[in-house]
């Protein structure tokens, strides 16, 4: 038995030894794999390198962008003040029309009255289609003068004492715009 004994000690040990040989063998080749993959992996300055140069890429392409959203709001700006006031001057066409109608007809006429109340249809039309675009006119006669709506030209003496520091005439009609003045009424002063 000492024979088997022997024997099978032996193949324990060559077992153990096979083992460690395996095991000695596999911890060389993670070395190596290590190894290779340390020497083959980009170094911090390279991995900072290509982050520069794409955060660079980034700015870059974001700036374009940016400079190209710029000149495409300057150039709709552009269009939209050269074509703002389109909507006043199509309403405006027809009266147009109308006065070159007016003026037509006033070379063969022989009788004012016609002519005087195209006129005066003529003048109706031109303001409705300004108070639809928001004009609206200023009520200036009768009320006390106001310097933020009105200019005035002069002053008189007033008819009676309730018309002192009120408008007695208008020389020119005062103007609102979407309730901004946009002119104001030059008007004559009670004193």
């Amino acid at each position: 038995m000492k024979f088997n004994d022997m024997l099978k000690k032996k193949k324990k040990e060559e077992a153990v030894n096979t083992e460690e040989i395996n095991d000695t063998v596999e911890n060389n080749e993670l070395q190596d794999i290590n190894e290779q993959a340390e020497e083959n992996a980009p170094s911090p300055v390279d991995t900072l390198k290509a982050e520069l140069a794409l955060a660079n890429d980034k700015y870059l392409r974001l700036y374009a962008e940016f400079d190209n959203f710029r000149r495409r709001t300057i150039k709709e700006r552009e269009e939209a003040r050269k074509m703002e006031g389109k909507d006043v001057i199509s309403s405006l066409l027809p009266v147009l029309d109308d006065f070159e109608r007016a003026l037509k007809a006033m070379e063969n006429a022989t009788d004012v009255a016609p002519v005087k109340e195209g006129v005066l249809l003529i003048q109706n039309k031109l303001k409705n289609a300004l108070t639809k675009n928001g004009l609206k006119e200023m009520e200036s006669i009768g009320s006390a003068f106001d310097p933020d709506l009105q200019e005035a030209i002069t002053n008189i003496p007033a008819p009676n004492e309730d018309m002192k520091g009120k408008v007695i005439d208008e020389m020119e009609k005062g103007y609102f715009l979407n309730d901004k003045v946009i002119r104001f009424a030059k008007v004559i002063v009670g004193a």
